[in-house]
Parts: structure tokens; C-alpha cells; sequence
């Protein structure tokens, strides 16, 4: 989630000498301060949004600086931003999450790196790999390499994360050449301290303007100059990058005792491997290993002498390369071979070929490579300690098996409790019956969870703000019109002018659904154009509807998410209606996570003032529940699920909401729209009630008793005095 840091932002003031404690996006923060840039941009998405939002919450510290800080539209705005270091000496940095930012900004990034740059300039990722990712498995190395941009995976602790982004300016004014640092999860959001230096005011910012502008065909990527750009990557700016990663040090060597091996580590991957090694008895807590390490803090280029060196009178060495395809053990075995080095190279023969090196695989392959190796260093009794070391691991898994005794379901990811957007795919679901099944365009959002269970709706994703665009190629061969899922932040990011403006332009006869949240809350509730709140630095906020009509789309809807019915209906039309060209129903529903996080302090005050407060909850009747359960099938709402009958003449588990539920409605408008039961019932929960309120209160409490057994009103309201 999205949150401030308005109180850590503080700290990013600290000069020479003093001890910064924080967290990971804070040090990058604090190290662009140190850094002298002039301008940042950025895109939000995991692992990396934190990092926009700081500086959000620093646009004061920003200002004093003279340093400008925009909220990209999207990747490649942020890239082409700096476009403003390849003519002037300015320093600037962008941030997005890779590989699907990257992709978005590679055309950005290819004009960059071909022209280079006078200023230094910095690319920041969150390379998000792995198990905890949301993303394709892809690596930000093929963009390197492609377009020949410096890449920097510094070892996850403050210091090296503060020190990378130091060097990397430096590094690519060395070689005129844009640098890209990537930052894993765990490098984000690590915690630890380093020391500081003093913010440094650029040279250039917004309040020492550049006064006058200059032009240089040769940085245009246009014929000859473009020849001129590829000569000078191998001739010039590769020599001079390979001299300055060689002259500085930036990558660190590591003695150990057991001298005839040797681990060749990314930087990202630093603090696994000793994990790792310490498990096994080979490395201790305070980083000594025994086993002599090479960690490259920058994995392109790599710098051949450096490696042949390292590599020089050890029989074995491992590359530690996480992912696929394996870019530096393919590279590192050219280099070995061509210098006639007779090291053995050991890498992905031991290490999986693809996925993340969790715990479990870094033991599992380093006791392995000792095994292989049996390292001189290590005596009889050494590689004895390893083996009972990695033994367990063989066991584990049968132990797992065993003492769970049967298979844990699985539980896929989901909607929150009270989202806009699970109202619209019931409502989908409920027009596919009425209508039949329906091919639906998915899209990058919230909503892809739409595709899974209970919904399973959307079978094709094909990129951020792409749903409509996706569906173009397809829509002519179906009898059916499409339906195209599009999010709000997605419209703004690429949806309207590939999709909308695509759409129009060619006539389609589509169906497109927009879910109107208010925010990009799959990565935190970023602000977008269309926010219903906007900071007081920007208090525009702009219009999708006007948007969509002001490039010609006639047919319009606005439907409330929660109304499923009217929801249902406007689907049903859209998708029967003789009226060719685009249809675009907005799904008007804000992101209940943000809304709670807006209401409750509101609702806090007004309890300390001891004024009047209402709260909505649903439930379901005990009594009239029939443990069908078409409900939960229908909605998937976290806070809808199952409990003991109370009834002990029926075994059946009944449907309850728990205390999870916001009181969004969604479960009463479900059975009302599907006709599926009359269990539900809504409650008010009066807090701080008046004196005539809780006066009646107690009456018509009396009332219902007098009545109970006569009659029940399945739709009934209650309420509750707190």
C-alpha cells in the first residue's frame, strides 16, 4: 500500500557525519540528494513506488534544492526525460518497475543510449523477480546489453545501495553513457544505516535556469550520426566505462582460506550467498568466507582482466546467476576461454536454470559446487561438516508432506474486501448467463484478479492499459462482440491513445469496460490524472468521460460498481445494442482501501467529539440461510464465508460475514440482482446515539420481541446502539 512518509522524509535533511537509519527507497532517496541532480521522474509499480512516494512527501526538500520532481504519465515519459542530460551537464534520474517498464520505455531508452549523454544519467528498478513477483520472469541484463547501457546491482545494504547510486552518476559522465542500478524487493525495503554527506544543490535546477540553448546534429538519431553513436559504444564509451569500474573498484574482492575455488556473485545476490555459506559452516556472521568471492556490483559490462585475475591458479569457480537466459556465465566462459584460462566454470549445471535462488537453492547448489570441487582449504572433516549441513534439505520436503497429511488448498489472490471492481465481474458473470460466454480482453491491474476464482473471467493479458488494443485482432473473426477490461490508470498510462483512439479510428464494434477506481491501487493508490483527490501541488483533475468523447466515442455509460443489477443490464445492452462503433461503460467506484483510509480519521474525530456516527455492516439470517452458498460463488468477498450450522437439526454450514465486512453492499446486491436468497439483512451501528435515538431504540426492541415467531421480514434492517 501507498503511504506516506512525511515524518522519514525528515531525515533526508541530515548532513556530513550524521547516521541516517531508514529503510532502503529512503537511502536511494537520500543518495540522490547527495548526488547533485537536477531533475527526477518516475512511474510507480512494486518494488519500486515507495520510491515515488517519498519524493512526493520531499517536494518541499525538492524545492529548497532547486530540484524539479515529476510523476511520470508513464515509463517512457520518464525516460524521455533524460533526453534533458544528452546536450547539458545536468544530473537526473527516473524510476520505474521492470521488465514491463522497461519494455514500455525501451524505445526511449534505445534513442538515449545511441546518442549519449553529457550529464549523468540514472535509470533506478525494481527488478521484480521471482517468487514474490507479480510480473513476466524476465531480466532488466537483455535491455543492457541490447542497447549497451551500464547496469549496477549493488549488494543490499545501505551503504553499497547509497554508494551505487553515487557511481553510477559518475560512471556515466565517465562514459557518457545512461546507467540503470537495480534494486530487488529486499533491497527496497531493507533496513539498516550509513553515514551521510551534505545535500548538494545542482549546478543547474529551477533556480539556476539554463540560460541559454544549444543544438549538436551529432546527438540527433538520424544518418550519419547514428553511425557515429555505434562507433563510439565500442570505440570510446565502453573502453571508458570498463577504466572507470576498473580504476574505482566498484566491484569487491573477498579473500578465504580455501583459495584453489572461487564464487563469482551478482551484488543483489550478495547476502543469500552468505546466508547461504554460513548455514554450511563456510562463512560467519559478520560476512568472513571462506571461500574467496568476486561480487559484481556492476554485472554490465563485465571487466574482463578483473575476471581472468580472480579466476588465475583456482581450479573451480561458480557463477551465481539467477535467471534465465544465463547472460554472465555464457560471457564469463568467452572471457576464461579466450585468455586460455583452465578454470572450471560451474553455474547453471548446478543452480537452476530459471526461477529465484531462495535459501533452500543457494545451500542445496553450494554444498553441491563443494561437493564437485572439494576445496583444498577445506580438511576431511570440513566437507563432512558441509554434507550434514545440506543433509536435512533432502528430508524436508517428505517431512513437509507428512506432517501436513493432506494437501493444503490452494487460495488464490483476490479483490479486497469492499472493491469496486468485484461488483462488475459478478455483474459480467450474470450477463454471460443470460447472453452466453462472452471472450473477454483482460488487462494489468487490480482487476487481472478478475481472471481467477470465482469469476475466471479474461482470457487474454497483454500489457498495462493494452486490454482494448488486445482485442482488436480478434473482434472482426467472432460472431459475439468482445468485452476489453481497461483500469483507470491503465487509460491514462496507454489505454486511451493504443486502445480508445485505435478503436475509434478504425471503426470497431467493441464493447470496452473502464473501472473507474480513482487511483493505480494495485501498486499502492498512486495518484492519476483522474483522482478524485489530488495534492494541492496538482489540482487539476482530469475527465475520462470528456476524454473518451472528445475523440468521438457516442456511446457512453456510467454505472455505480456496486448497482450490479443496473450494472448487469448496461453490459447486456452494450453487447446486444444495434449501434456500431466503440462502447464504453465507466465503472464508477472508488478504491474502498483508500476511501477507508480517508473516512476513518474523519470518523475517529468526530467519536473523540462525541458526535454522532454511523457505520453499515450486512449480514446474513442464521434461520433462513440454506447453505447453498451461491452467494460466495458469486461475489468472493473475503469477508463472506462459512460457519457451523446453529441449528442442530441441520449439518450444512451456514454463510456469515465476518468483522472484515466495510458495509460496501455488494453481498445484498448480489442475491438481489441473481435472485438468489433473502438471508441478507442490513445494519446500522449507531455510535455516541442520542438520548431519543437509544430511547427508541429500546422500544422498538421491545416491539420485535413482543413480534418474534409471528412474522419475519427476510429484507430486514437492524440496528445497533455501540
Amino acid at each position: 500500500m501507498e503511504r506516506s512518509f512525511a515524518e522519514e522524509v525528515k531525515r533526508l535533511s541530515l548532513g556530513n557525519g550524521e547516521v541516517f537509519h531508514g529503510e532502503g527507497i529512503l537511502a536511494v532517496t537520500k543518495a540522490l540528494l547527495q548526488s547533485g541532480v537536477s531533475y527526477i521522474g518516475g512511474y510507480q509499480g512494486a518494488p519500486i513506488s515507495h520510491l515515488i512516494d517519498v519524493l512526493g512527501d520531499s517536494r518541499e526538500l525538492l524545492d529548497e534544492l532547486g530540484i524539479y520532481f515529476e510523476n511520470s504519465a508513464s515509463e517512457a515519459g520518464a525516460a524521455a526525460m533524460l533526453g534533458a542530460s544528452i546536450n547539458y551537464p545536468v544530473r537526473g534520474a527516473v524510476t520505474w518497475k521492470s521488465t514491463v517498464g522497461t519494455n514500455v520505455a525501451s524505445d526511449a531508452l534505445s534513442n538515449l543510449a545511441s546518442a549519449g549523454v553529457k550529464g549523468g544519467a540514472l535509470v533506478i528498478l525494481g527488478e521484480d523477480y521471482g517468487e514474490g513477483s507479480s510480473i513476466i520472469q524476465e531480466r532488466t541484463h537483455a535491455f543492457a546489453m541490447k542497447s549497451q547501457m551500464w547496469l549496477m546491482d549493488p549488494r543490499p545494504n545501505l551503504g553499497s545501495i547509497v554508494d551505487a547510486v553515487e557511481r553510477s552518476f559518475e560512471l556515466s559522465e565517465a562514459s557518457q553513457t545512461p546507467v540503470m542500478l537495480q534494486l530487488r524487493i529486499r533491497a527496497c525495503h531493507v533496513h539498516g544505516s550509513f553515514t551521510c554527506k551534505d545535500n548538494r544543490a545542482p549546478a543547474v535546477s529551477t533556480r539556476a535556469l539554463i540560460q541559454q540553448p544549444k543544438f549538436d546534429f551529432s546527438h540527433i538519431n538520424l544518418p550519419p550520426s547514428i553511425y557515429e553513436h555505434e562507433r563510439l559504444k565500442i570505440s570510446s564509451r565502453w573502453p571508458a566505462a570498463l577504466d572507470f569500474i576498473r580504476r574505482e573498484q566498484l566491484n569487491e574482492h573477498f579473500e578465504g582460506d580455501c583459495g584453489d575455488v572461487g564464487l563469482i556473485v551478482p551484488g543483489g545476490l550478495y547476502n543469500g550467498v552468505i546466508r547461504a555459506l554460513q548455514q554450511l559452516g563456510l562463512a560467519d556472521a559478520f560476512g568472513g568466507c571462506r571461500i574467496p568471492m568476486l561480487v559484481l556490483n556492476v554485472v554490465y559490462p563485465m571487466v574482463p582482466d578483473e575476471l581472468v585475475a580472480f579466476c588465475d591458479g583456482k581450479r573451480a569457480v561458480l557463477m551465481v546467476e539467477e535467471g534465465q537466459p544465463n547472460y554472465m556465465e555464457d560471457a564469463l566462459h568467452a572471457i576464461l576461454r579466450r585468455a586460455g584460462s583452465a578454470t572450471s566454470l560451474y553455474g547453471k549445471d548446478i543452480f537452476p536454470m530459471a526461477g529465484e535462488y531462495t535459501g533452500e537453492v543457494m545451500v542445496r547448489a553450494l554444498a553441491e559446487f563443494v561437493r564437485l570441487t572439494a576445496p583444498a582449504g577445506l580438511a576431511s572433516a570440513g566437507a563432512a561438516d558441509v554434507a550434514a549441513a545440506a543433509a536435512p534439505l533432502a528430508v524436508l520436503k517428505p517431512q513437509a508432506v507428512e506432517a501436513l497429511g493432506a494437501p493444503v488448498p490452494t487460495r488464490p489472490p483476490g479483490f479486497c474486501i469492499g472493491c469496486p471492481e468485484r461488483p462488475v465481474f459478478a455483474a459480467i458473470k450474470l450477463m454471460q448467463k443470460e447472453l452466453g460466454p462472452v471472450h473477454v480482453s483482460a488487462d494489468i491491474g487490480c482487476h487481472t484478479f478478475g481472471t481467477l476464482p470465482p469469476f475466471n473471467v479474461g482470457s487474454t493479458v497483454l500489457g498495462y492499459g493494452l486490454g482494448l488494443a488486445s482485442s482488436s485482432g480478434l473482434a472482426p473473426l467472432m460472431r459475439n462482440r468482445l468485452l476489453s477490461i481497461m483500469g483507470d490508470g491503465g487509460f491514462w498510462h496507454n489505454g486511451f491513445t493504443s486502445g480508445v483512439v485505435n478503436a475509434v479510428y478504425n471503426n470497431q464494434d467493441s464493447v470496452l469496460v473502464i473501472l473507474k477506481n480513482g487511483y493505480t491501487s494495485a501498486t499502492g493508490t498512486q495518484a492519476i490524472p483522474s483522482s478524485p483527490t489530488q495534492s494541492a501541488a496538482r489540482p487539476l483533475t482530469l475527465d475520462i468521460e470528456a476524454a473518451l468523447k472528445g475523440v468521438g466515442v457516442a456511446w457512453v455509460r456510467k454505472v455505480t460498481s456496486y448497482n450490479v443489477a443496473e450494472m448487469r443490464d448496461t453490459l447486456q445492452e452494450a453487447m446486444t445494442t444495434e449501434e456500431g462503433g466503440l462502447k464504453v461503460i465507466i465503472a464508477d467506484g472508488e478504491c474502498q482501501l483508500e476511501r477507508q483510509r480517508r473516512i476513518k480519521p474523519v470518523n475517529a474525530a468526530k467519536l473523540q467529539r462525541g458526535e454522532r456516527v454511523v457505520r453499515t455492516r450486512f449480514g446474513i439470517d442464521d434461520d433462513v440461510c440454506t447453505g447453498d452458498h451461491s452467494c460466495i460463488r458469486l461475489s468472493g468477498c473475503p469477508s463472506l464465508t462459512v460457519k457451523p450450522n446453529p441449528s442442530a437439526l441441520r449439518t450444512d454450514p451456514v454463510a456469515t460475514v465476518n468483522q472484515g465486512c466495510v458495509g460496501c453492499g455488494l453481498c445484498g446486491e448480489n442475491a438481489h440482482a441473481a435472485v438468489l436468497c433473502p438471508s441478507f439483512y442490513k445494519a446500522e451501528i449507531v455510535q455516541n446515539a442520542g438520548a431519543w435515538e437509544r430511547f427508541m431504540f429500546r422500544v422498538r426492541s421491545g416491539v420485535i420481541g413482543l413480534m418474534a415467531g409471528r412474522a419475519r421480514s427476510p429484507a430486514a434492517e437492524k440496528v445497533a446502539l455501540a
